[in-house]
């Protein structure tokens, strides 16, 4: 028996998110059929970034546990053979046998992207949140370095009754303009349910203009959900990478 770890990428369009539930079908469905299909036994991946209904990534992670012959890192071709074209593993590899992808100290980095103009452009729409009010990014990086380093992101998040720790830390935001096209880079040990959503939908109305950057600062310090911005659209935002740097890769047994 052998933990084999996955990198996978996924166009989030057509799927309820990553995590099984009944009201659609999931990343993680797909995964758990075609991996149990090719290996002919039970497979069920456990996730490392449960991420929304109609979120992308590029870089989660996932492993499972299999009677495994073929070299791991060689899974990852035989088996993207069998996926759908919006769901593609990047990496396969083994990795020790107690490696959680969720337990271990992480860095995940998200982006979010905003096409930013006077009218949509439909080749972007699918990866990125249309504003047509002109978005002022340096007055959104000024309020986003407000919410650097570690804090109690109560603000931030959709309760859930399993989590009592709100304290995350986050290690850089970056607000960048390419043409029409805003991105804002959040990376971080962790986040909270709905976390960067709601971070990027108040810094909107700092770019808007609607508040001022100071007062994400006061936000961030009143732990108080209703204070911060509505929760922006699952489109724009994409995974890009989790790293475990306490960890080493591939597994040599």
């Amino acid at each position: 028996m052998k933990r084999i770890k996955l990198t996978v990428a996924y166009d989030g369009t057509n799927y309820c998110g990553w995590q099984i539930q009944k009201n659609g079908i999931t990343v993680e469905e797909v995964l758990n059929q075609t991996l149990s299909r090719f290996f002919g036994q039970e497979i069920a991946v456990i996730g490392a970034s449960r991420t929304d209904s109609g979120v992308h990534a590029l870089g989660n992670v996932a492993v499972f546990d299999a009677e495994v012959t073929m070299p791991p890192d060689k899974i990852s071709y035989a088996v993207n053979n069998l996926l759908p074209d919006d769901i593609r593993i990047q990496k396969s590899e083994e990795v020790a046998p107690d490696f959680h992808p969720r337990y271990c100290d992480t860095r995940k980095t998200y982006e979010y992207r905003i096409y930013n103009a006077q009218f949509p452009d439909p080749l972007v729409r699918l990866y990125s949140l249309f504003v047509y009010y002109h978005l002022d990014e340096t007055k959104m990086q000024e309020a986003a370095d407000y919410l650097v380093g570690e804090h109690d992101f109560k603000s931030f998040c959709t309760p859930k009754d399993e989590v009592d720790n709100t304290v995350r830390t986050i290690y850089y935001i970056k607000v960048i303009r390419e043409g029409n096209m805003v991105r804002i880079r959040i990376n971080g040990n962790g986040f909270l349910y709905n976390m960067v959503r709601i971070m990027v939908g108040t810094l909107l109305k700092v770019g808007m203009g609607m508040i001022e950057p100071i007062q994400v600062k006061q936000i961030l310090e009143a732990r108080d959900r209703t204070r911060a911005g509505h929760k922006a659209a699952a489109c724009g935002l994409t995974l890009l990478e989790i790293e475990y740097p306490n960890e080493s890769f591939p597994y040599s047994g």
